[in-house]
């Protein structure tokens, strides 16, 4: 943590919108005009592109961008491997898959000196990243920054979730500062560096091997509503002009990987294209529900979706539970009793979920895979019951969810963990019998 650090964030300036074709220079004159790749990029710099998707792509999925920069990527030395530390990927082969409701105290302190990439910390998945399928559900503790060393990840996109403590992210492509309520995401391939705001950080991470995140379709909700594009912030061009020895580590095929450059790769002075990183702060969340009775399914959270070959079906959807008003008649308004062929893991960043009484504590998560019944506890259902169902506004908590189309394999770190609640089935034990024939 450093007093520049925060300083650095605070003056942070971005571009706007979602899915963009953004450009940016640092320095004036660096970006060529009317053309990627002219004989000689300006400034001296090199022209490089980053391609987040095939070539033959379609447009509107279609994800690139064209890097301007002092030394190419190309000039490095070899990688060698390197301990994987807590870190795990896909396919999770080292247990089996749980049908049990699970539920996780936060991660512990971490020792000092742990900065942000020896402080993740693999709870589970599903799919396979060397066939960019699937998801890996991560947590992270940290209390120093990232110095000389960056990170890559060739095997998904990260979207960070700070719980405690904000992140500076130093990215090829400029700086963001994410802090407790907001959503960064640091696209496939792209190198970053996280000092921290704070003394120590924690927060959840969500690797998503599949189709790139995107903002899902409205249908009859029409043209707005959700999360709205321009409310996503990308970074302006920032570079490094460094010469000091840099560790450069990529996770590639689930395993890390290293060399020692003798430069900052992070060292972009111009860059256009789509596939940057960006921040959304999650209580911009335009939130719809009923006005009538009942409530929509969750799904009416999503803020964003990774799609999968069939329509509607999501390899992993981020779902947030932001502040909102309750207004239904005759309804039972918390979340209702639930079977999902969907897998769901639930993190909690501030406050307390409407649907949970106790137990379930901001850093902590729940993982509620396919078909596992569940739903509120019995302290919220008697409550709730017997609610007035006047106007009720739920803005002392955020929570979010990590939802996906396959089982959740838990790690066996997860499984056995101190921090594993191993009596979280006691919140379903009070529910009584009531029926009256």
């Amino acid at each position: 943590m450093s007093e520049q650090a925060r300083k650095t964030a605070e003056a942070l300036e971005y571009l706007t919108g979602f899915g963009n074709e953004h450009s940016s220079e640092a320095v004036p004159g660096a970006l060529p005009i009317g053309r990627n790749s002219p004989q000689r990029a300006p400034l001296g710099l090199y022209a490089e592109q980053l391609s987040g998707s095939a070539f033959t792509e379609p447009r509107t999925h279609n994800r690139r961008s064209w890097l301007y920069r002092i030394r190419p990527s190309a000039a490095h030395p070899p990688f060698t491997r390197i301990d994987n530390g807590a870190l795990r990927s896909a396919p999770f082969t080292e247990s089996v898959a749980d049908p049990n409701r699970l539920r996780w105290n936060p991660l512990p302190d971490p020792a000092p000196g742990t900065d942000f990439l020896s402080g993740l910390w693999t709870l589970g998945g599903n799919g396979d990243a060397t066939q960019r399928a699937g998801m890996a559900i991560h947590l992270y503790a940290a209390n120093a920054d990232m110095t000389d060393r960056v990170f890559s990840d060739s095997d998904g996109e990260l979207l960070i979730v700070p719980e405690r403590g904000g992140l500076l992210l130093r990215t090829e492509l400029g700086l963001l500062a994410a802090r407790p309520g907001d959503m960064a995401l640091i696209p496939r391939g792209v190198r970053f560096r996280v000092e921290l705001l704070d003394a120590d950080a924690r927060g959840y991470v969500c690797e998503n091997y599949g189709q790139p995140f995107e903002l899902p379709n409205l249908g009859p909700i029409g043209a707005n509503g959700l999360a709205a594009a321009r409310d996503f912030q990308a970074p302006v061009a920032a570079y490094e002009d460094s010469e000091r020895p840099t560790e450069v580590i990529n996770k590639f095929c689930g395993n890390l990987w290293s060399a020692t450059y003798d430069h900052s790769p992070l060292d972009v002075v111009a860059w256009h294209g789509s596939h940057v990183p960006y921040v959304y702060e999650m209580r911009r969340f335009n939130v719809l529900g009923s006005i009538s009775y009942d409530h929509p399914d969750p799904s009416i959270f999503t803020v964003l979706t990774s799609p999968s070959d069939t329509p509607g079906l999501a390899g992993v959807d981020f779902v947030v539970f932001a502040p909102r008003w309750l207004v239904g008649e005759d309804t039972f308004r918390p979340p209702y009793f639930h079977r999902n062929v969907m897998s769901e893991y639930m993190g909690l960043i501030e406050g307390a979920y409407d649907a949970k009484a106790e137990g379930f504590v901001p850093g902590g998560g729940s993982l509620h895979n396919m078909m596992s019944a569940h739903g509120p506890d019995h302290e919220t259902f008697e409550r709730a019951s017997a609610a007035e169902l006047k106007p009720q506004k739920i803005d002392d908590g955020l929570a979010f969810m990590f939802e996906t189309r396959w089982p959740i394999t838990a790690t066996a770190q997860a499984a056995g963990a101190d921090h594993l609640q191993r009596g979280y089935d006691d919140v379903w034990q009070g529910l009584q019998r009531h029926f009256r024939a």
